[in-house]
């Protein structure tokens, strides 16, 4: 495992675990849950449910089409706009990328007012598409209502698949995320992809699909609203492990609250990747050479708990055999393997 990174200030494990347990991020993901049960795709479901994007087999063994769907909430589409059209094409592409895939096209739904305010959301659309080189082909407007709701759906293809399922007891956790950004206030999203170079950008994005074709990386999920230890959660719930994992180890910018950086953070660019622990080094380099920090974060195991550790103090912040976090937890390693496969 990494050195805990120099800049790390203590964290008090209990509040970080309550922050966790408590935090809006992870509730959101409880949530599905109920949508899973209710739908009744999960399980025995043809395509396995829980990933970053749906990952549907091509014939003749071709790769897998990817099909993903974001929606945004009403508060944050009406306070940034222009930023809220820019998102809902940039975290789907991330999507695209999480799986090892690369993006083909964009649909978007639209409930808006005429006015300045759809205008600087259709730019930040149109920005984001030009800049990740992936064409809005189609979708659905209404600009005759009284809110603003925004919801962007993307498909792509991957050649091999990253997945939130193929994590094993032994393999290295690892965080990639791109630090040279800020928060664009006031919600927890660090934003690093405005007004930088789009060609480094893709460039930046082309490493998972590298990874995942050179066979380096198992499993990957992109980390969203729930924070960095959120996203490992969900990992972890659908390969059925569990796993250790070194709170200072993780990369973080100077000055930030780790505390809100670790359970509510939401990165433009960053991914929690489980990776054999031989190629760890390679990993870690390639994304370097990219100057995106990368480090080893913790090692899987067979507990099906995740259990936090700073210096010589640790705390169990979930068990998965008491308490499902989205209910997309594999009736058996197997059994994901075969309906991958199908």
């Amino acid at each position: 495992m990494s050195a805990p990174n120099p800049h790390s200030a203590p964290v008090d494990l209990d509040a970080l675990v309550q922050a966790l347990q408590a935090g809006s991020g992870v509730a959101h993901k409880r949530d599905i849950a109920d949508v899973v049960e209710a739908l009744g795709i999960g399980g025995d479901s043809a395509v396995a449910v829980g990933d970053d994007c749906a990952a549907i087999a091509e014939p003749h063994g071709q790769g897998h089409l990817l099909l993903a769907i974001e929606g945004f909430i009403p508060a944050f589409v009406e306070r940034d706009p222009w930023f809220a059209g820019w998102c809902g094409v940039m975290v789907n592409v991330s999507d695209i990328y999480a799986m090892g895939g690369r993006p083909l096209a964009i649909v978007n739904a639209l409930w808006s007012r005429s006015g300045a305010a759809t205008q600087a959301l259709l730019d930040g659309m149109r920005a984001a598409a030009q800049c990740y080189q992936v064409p809005v082909v189609g979708g659905h407007s209404n600009l005759r209502c009284d809110g603003a709701q925004l919801a962007v759906a993307i498909l792509g293809r991957a050649k091999r698949l990253l997945s939130s399922f193929d994590a094993q007891p032994g393999d290295v956790l690892m965080a990639a995320i791109d630090l040279r950004g800020a928060y664009r206030a006031p919600f927890a999203h660090w934003n690093c992809t405005t007004g930088v170079d789009p060609e480094r950008l893709r460039g930046d994005l082309e490493r998972l699909p590298m990874l995942a074709e050179q066979g380096l990386c198992r499993s990957a999920k992109d980390i969203s609203q729930a924070g960095v230890l959120g996203t490992v959660l969900m990992l972890l719930e659908c390969s059925g492990v569990g796993a250790e994992l070194d709170v200072a180890a993780v990369p973080h910018p100077d000055g930030v609250d780790l505390l809100r950086w670790l359970t509510a953070t939401f990165p433009s660019f960053g991914y929690v990747l489980a990776v054999a622990p031989e190629h760890r080094a390679l990993v870690a380099q390639g994304f370097a050479d990219r100057g995106i920090a990368c480090a080893a974060i913790g090692r899987c195991d067979d507990t099906r708990q995740l259990v936090l550790r700073q210096g010589a103090g640790s705390r169990t912040a979930w068990d998965f055999s008491r308490q499902p976090l989205t209910g997309c937890a594999p009736a058996g390693r197997a059994n994901v393997a075969e309906k991958r496969c199908a």
